[in-house]
């Protein structure tokens, strides 16, 4: 198995997709990139840790590749827009990428690369690439979040749209 961390906006839109891809068996909402040590979800909003909300994904490398974990992940968020999803804005927003190894850090600049010669986006991407240092999990109620309020407001408009698209653009690795 192998592990890829992740951030691109609320954490609860990642962990869904994620968890309907095909070599994935878990994804755990957390915190990364920041100062703080064992952060709470109130002061990752409150701007201040250095933090962006995370997923730890674990995977099989032998069934899904990370450059196709990560072309996924520049599908379901906008990799343009510093400290931004849609209406969620700030630091623990931004899009990037932990790496576990330098092998990690030479496929998400590859990707990269790929992502911006095809023109997905129609800016620069600004996905950062950073060594991970501490995984911090988010508290249980961020765990399976979608999965436990689909009808709430938020799952609705800005979560169900993702994992909607996701199925759409990526039918063949969806889970069965």
């Amino acid at each position: 198995m192998a592990q890829a961390t992740l951030g691109g906006g609320c954490f609860w839109c990642l962990e869904a997709v994620f968890q309907n891809l095909r070599g994935v068996s878990k994804v755990q909402s957390g915190y990364a990139g920041g100062h703080l040590a064992n952060p709470s979800y109130h002061e990752v909003c409150g701007k201040q840790t250095g933090h962006a909300e995370v997923v730890r994904i674990d995977f099989d490398p032998a069934e899904l590749d990370l450059a196709d974990l990560l072309r996924v992940f520049f599908t379901i968020h906008d990799p343009t827009t510093p400290n931004r999803q849609g209406a969620d804005i700030g630091p623990q927003y931004r899009s990037i990428i932990l790496t576990h190894t330098e092998d990690q850090a030479e496929v998400a600049r590859a990707v990269i690369a790929e992502i911006e010669a095809e023109g997905i986006w129609p800016g620069q991407v600004v996905t950062q690439i950073e060594p991970l240092t501490t995984f911090w999990p988010a508290e249980a109620e961020h765990d399976d979040y979608f999965n436990r309020n689909p009808f709430s407001g938020y799952c609705r408009a800005v979560v169900a749209p993702k994992v909607l698209k996701f199925r759409k653009l990526f039918a063949a690795r969806v889970k069965g």
